[in-house]
């Protein structure tokens, strides 16, 4: 019973990371948007985290990548 438990998670861990780098490469999945929103989130994240050590101000960026913003 291991094995058949062994198996059909190495199949079902292939079949997500075909779906992933299928995702990656498709010509409509905008990664590079997703990509810079996620860094932007990031970004935000830290400059939060740290603005109660440093005493800046923080000025939040929301917009959509490519409508303003980090996108421009």
């Amino acid at each position: 019973m291991n094995s058949f438990l062994e198996s059909a998670s190495t199949i079902a861990l292939a079949v997500i990371g075909l779906a992933i780098v299928a995702v990656i490469v498709s010509k409509k999945s905008n990664t590079g948007n997703v990509i810079q929103a996620a860094a932007s989130g990031l970004a935000n994240n830290i400059g939060v985290a740290v603005s109660p050590v440093t005493g800046q101000s923080v000025g939040l960026h929301l917009d959509y990548p490519g409508s303003g913003g980090f996108g421009g």
